[in-house]
């Protein structure tokens, strides 16, 4: 005979413990300490939701979110439809997964469109330009982190020269 387990299961995410109180981040309270944190590369442990980080704007049709670990960052990168992404490269491979929208790529002498639920791995310091052909979401993965989003220096996005 199996015995039933009698306590009541409380659904995932609403325990209220020390410790998962501890690593939530209250949105607009602390942003800096966790920007500051992914920026740092820490090797540590991290848990930090998307609404916990600031929407950088970038241009009018260009926003986005990062966090930083040691050896890899993940972009959350919102595109409106029409927003290009001139042509550059970059020692960091990169993986792009369009989680709604879609993105067409010139890449290799290919044009590659890519849609919600696919991923287009780009190797290091090849040359690529992307247009937002709808209103688009997707995640950027680099290795190694990006510096130049950290550090700001990518004029190539923000409209400047």
């Amino acid at each position: 005979m199996i015995k039933k387990n009698k306590s009541k299961k409380k659904p995932m995410g609403t325990s209220k413990s020390k410790a998962s109180s501890r690593s939530r981040t209250k949105p607009g309270v602390g942003l800096q300490n966790t920007v500051a944190r992914s920026a740092a590369r820490s090797s540590a442990l991290q848990y930090i939701p998307w609404h916990t980080i600031p929407l950088e704007e970038l241009n009018p049709l260009l926003q986005r979110q990062f966090v930083v670990g040691q050896d890899i960052m993940v972009a959350r990168v919102l595109l409106k439809k029409g927003c290009i992404i001139p042509e550059h490269s970059h020692h960091n491979e990169q993986l792009t997964y369009i989680l709604d929208g879609a993105l067409k790529f010139w890449i290799d002498g290919k044009e590659i469109v890519v849609h919600a639920g696919e991923v287009l791995c780009i190797p290091a310091n090849m040359p690529h330009k992307a247009e937002a052909m709808e209103d688009t979401v997707d995640l950027d993965i680099f290795t190694p982190p990006r510096a130049d989003w950290i550090n700001k220096s990518d004029q190539y996005l923000r409209g400047e020269e």
